[in-house]
């Protein structure tokens, strides 16, 4: 089968404190770190011993994975793998990337958001203009508050146009029609991110194509339900694989929300669903070249 995987394993620590993420922080200790490590390396064994179904991966850490060596070589040994179709990570690309240079950017992607008052704006462009050079696919985004405006005008207009910037709706934040006009000038799905959607009773290919595992091997439809659906290491997950309704009211992240069936993002973002980057984007002008 061809299978979605969300990762999350305990890794909490991050190099920013950004005020408006809503992620736990913490500073893990060692024994946390080695942890972390641990559950990593035993996912990536798992992976890499499947032989049956074709595997898409995104990683989405509580805090900032590709700063830890671990993640960094975990991804490159996940995109050599003939059964993974693409492994991606959120990040907030403070790491260096020359590790980039020993994987398979047809497989590999990466999801970077920009976090104004973490890092100097020219520093992150850098970083952006390095992964396009290298002809790394990835998309950047920003959370649109107001104060961040300005610098994601700026951000549009220095990166090149086949990059999709992308805008999340800050967590709370009301926009009216006129605040929420300017952000989907910079990015024309900002729609889909502004209000919550219903999906109480509604299809989901979570559930069934589409799972969540944390760092103990326990398998969820999504990160945002809570109930369990087996274990990955076990093998007991696949007898509860089947079609499913959403069970919340809303869900209003852009990781759970792509996957309803009721929404057209799946052929939006169509192979590129795990980096978030959209069908268009990635025809102006042939995946950055490549």
């Amino acid at each position: 089968m061809d299978l979605t995987i969300l990762y999350r394993g305990p890794l909490a620590s991050c190099d920013y404190d950004c005020p408006y993420c809503p992620f736990a922080k913490r500073r893990d200790t060692r024994a946390q770190l080695a942890a972390d490590r641990a559950a990593l390396e035993r996912f990536a064994a798992w992976a890499a011993a499947q032989r049956d179904d074709r595997l898409s991966l995104l990683f989405t850490p509580w805090g900032e994975g590709l700063v830890r060596s671990w993640y960094r070589r975990t991804l490159v040994e996940l995109s050599r793998l003939p059964q993974v179709r693409r492994v991606a990570i959120q990040t907030n690309l403070s790491c260096r990337t020359d590790w980039l240079a020993d994987a398979d950017l047809d497989t590999l992607a990466l999801w970077c958001t920009f976090h104004p008052g973490q890092t100097p704006y020219d520093r992150f462009l850098a970083k952006c203009e390095d992964l396009a050079g290298r002809g790394v696919r990835h998309s950047v985004g920003v959370v649109g508050l107001p104060e961040h405006l300005e610098q994601a005008r700026r951000l549009r207009a220095d990166l090149p146009a086949q990059v999709y910037l992308w805008v999340n709706a800050a967590e709370g934040h009301t926009y009216t029609d006129a605040e929420a006009d300017r952000w989907t000038a910079l990015d024309p799905l900002f729609p889909y991110s502004r209000h919550p959607h219903r999906s109480a009773g509604l299809p989901c290919r979570t559930g069934e194509s589409v799972i969540s595992v944390d760092g103990d091997g326990t398998v969820r439809r999504c990160h945002f339900v809570r109930s369990e659906l087996g274990n990955l290491y076990d093998g007991s997950y696949r007898r509860a694989l089947r079609p499913r309704v959403c069970p919340l009211a809303v869900c209003d992240c852009h990781i759970g929300y792509v996957h309803l069936e009721t929404l057209p993002l799946y052929d939006v973002f169509a192979g590129g669903v795990l980096e978030r980057i959209p069908a268009q984007s990635r025809h102006r002008t042939g995946e950055l070249g490549r």
